[in-house]
Formats: C-alpha cells, structure tokens, sequence
C-alpha cells in the first residue's frame, strides 16, 4: 500500500473506523487502476530511490478513492461536473507511452 490509511481518511476527512476495510480495498482498487491507466507493469516502475511514488501520482489515488467512495453505484440522480485539473490531469503527468503493460 502507498497510502497508509489515516491518510485516506484525513483526506476524506473520516474520524470513525466503521469503513476502514472498504477504504483499504478502495486502496487497492485505486492503486491498480492507476498502474494500468500509465500503462506500468508495476507501480513500482515509477517509484523514487525511497520507494515512494510522485506527489501527483498519490494525490491522483486520493482523488480516485474519494470518488468511488463518495459514488458508491454505477449511476448518480444528480448532475455531476468534472473538476478541472485533477484525476486525469494529475495522472497524465506520470503515464507511460512507450511500454504496453
């Protein structure tokens, strides 16, 4: 795991542990969406010397987990609106187009 889970809930701004093995899974989830959308055959092709990945890369997971979080079904009654600069920007910093994982 890359992001520890106080840190998720931090960023979620979650002071209870009635979902912390749903926030772990949705660690998982995230990390493996990541790594198959900059097209790695590991995370840790991108990892610094310290074995930790790039800020934008992190706060990308964070991003993607508030959201499955938050959206808990495939359809939403509301309007949604993509939020510029976030998920898709911060994860195109890192991708990879030269490897096909």
């Amino acid at each position: 795991m890359y992001l520890d889970l106080s840190t998720i809930k931090q960023h979620l701004i979650i002071d209870h542990c009635d979902d912390d093995r749903y926030l772990c899974d949705l660690e998982t989830v995230a990390e493996d969406a990541v790594r198959r959308d900059l097209n790695l055959y590991s995370l840790k092709d991108i990892e610094d010397c310290n074995g930790m990945l790039p800020a934008s890369v992190l706060h990308a997971m964070l991003l993607l987990i508030g959201t499955l979080y938050a959206n808990r079904e495939s359809v939403s009654y509301g309007q949604a609106h993509p939020v510029p600069h976030s998920y898709e920007f911060l994860i195109s910093l890192a991708r990879n187009y030269v490897n096909k994982a």
